[in-house]
């Protein structure tokens, strides 16, 4: 008889025979950056997490290349907001101004920065409205001001995020034509409509004003759809395809897996973050172990990167062993 219980008997076998195998250079951390300066101020939704300025964000970075995180991507907190998102454009605005000074002082980091308009519009929405909707096509004129602000600014990679149809392609567009065409593309392929989202809107001032982002995000109870989005990404010229959230879209991660062959990137989001630190406070969990199982699943669902509020603390696990 076959007794699987022993090639569980030690922790050597168990690592020997471990199917999924998580590590730090799986990780992106988010950073979200002040345009105010003086500004290290934690985000009351999710405890250990900081909205920076950039004369404060030295020691974050610095400990983010003692623990061996290489990736971040950046979202910001501008000064001023108004209906169009004019900040976002602007190629001296502070994600301009953050990629250039991180590329500078911390030139092993890689850079990724967020392609979108939610947290520089005063009505909180992901582009321009018209008859209180956003306006696709015009917002896409806009989005590519946006990116070539970054690129100018030395970019490593665009995410964007605001699911508005033909991103991908205009944005991969204005890269090439620009000079730009070594930037890669990380599409928010599928990215759905989702109530784990409240803390994000805390830290970056996103929340919308009126009405919700449903006739945009996906509708959370659609599967198939999710590989029409994603295959719409990868036709338009993304070279990563995202799911977010992550914890409950397991099998939409494994669905993109099994049928794509670009890298496949999950997003454990706020919420899902918050949940954890809210039940560990509380001694409901092991947090540490919720940490680990919680990244875990996330790449054996099938997400070779995972964009995590989770790094430090899964990096410093990590290191432990």
């Amino acid at each position: 008889m076959f007794r699987p219980r022993r090639l569980r008997k030690s922790p050597v076998i168990r690592n020997l025979v471990r199917e999924t195998q998580l590590s730090v250079n799986d990780i992106i951390y988010p950073l979200f950056i002040e345009e105010k300066p003086g500004i290290k101020k934690e985000i009351a939704s999710m405890p250990g997490i900081f909205r920076f300025s950039l004369d404060k964000i030295s020691e974050e970075l610095d400990e983010l290349i003692e623990l061996g995180i290489h990736s971040v991507v950046l979202f910001a907190i501008p000064l001023e907001k108004d209906a169009i998102g004019s900040e976002a454009m602007n190629e001296s605005g502070i994600i301009p101004e953050a990629i250039r000074f991180i590329k500078k002082n911390y030139p092993q980091l890689y850079v990724i920065s967020d392609i979108c308009f939610c947290e520089y519009t005063d009505h909180g929405h992901c582009g321009i409205i018209h008859d209180n909707d956003v306006d696709n096509d015009a917002t896409l004129t806009n989005l590519n001001k946006q990116v070539l602000a970054h690129a100018k600014a030395g970019v490593d990679m665009v995410a964007p995020s605001g699911m508005m149809d033909g991103t991908v392609a205009t944005l991969r567009e204005a890269l090439d034509t620009n000079g730009f065409s070594q930037i890669p593309i990380m599409g928010y392929s599928v990215k759905y409509a989702s109530a784990y989202y409240g803390p994000f809107r805390d830290a970056a001032d996103s929340a919308p004003t009126f009405g919700d982002r449903r006739t945009y995000q996906m509708d959370p109870a659609n599967r198939t759809e999710a590989i029409r989005e994603a295959t719409l990404d990868v036709e338009e010229g993304a070279d990563i395809i995202m799911v977010k959230p992550a914890l409950a879209y397991l099998d939409i991660i494994r669905d993109l897996k099994n049928t794509f062959d670009v890298p496949i990137a999950a997003y454990n989001v706020s919420g899902e973050y918050a949940m954890i630190k809210a039940a560990g406070e509380k001694g409901w969990i092991d947090e540490e172990r919720v940490i680990m199982e919680t990244l875990t699943s996330i790449k054996r669902a099938g997400a070779d990167i995972i964009i995590t509020y989770h790094a430090k603390e899964a990096a410093k696990l990590l290191k432990k062993g």
